[in-house]
């Protein structure tokens, strides 16, 4: 195993780590650690990916690491009261 490869691992392991700390509900949606996880995934796995080239898992990445960055974007906003 290379260190792409481990690096890439990680990112897989931050996937299902955060996937199911949200499913046990011991995370939120909007909670950064979770944010993190998703983001810290994408990073890495894509990072793998520049190495061992595959379209559909390297747009499956891109597009999880867009919708992740949109997530950390808009729990920063202020929510306004209705």
């Amino acid at each position: 195993m290379t260190l792409v490869d481990l690096i890439g691992l990680t990112g897989v392991a931050a996937y299902l780590t955060a996937y199911a700390l949200l499913q046990f509900r011991v995370l939120d949606v909007e909670d950064r650690s979770y944010l993190a996880l998703n983001l810290y995934g994408g990073v890495s796995v894509l990072y793998s990916l520049a190495f061992n080239f595959n379209l559909s898992a390297f747009l499956m990445q891109s597009l999880w690491l867009a919708f992740t960055l949109i997530g950390c974007w808009r729990s920063r906003r202020p929510r306004s009261v209705v």
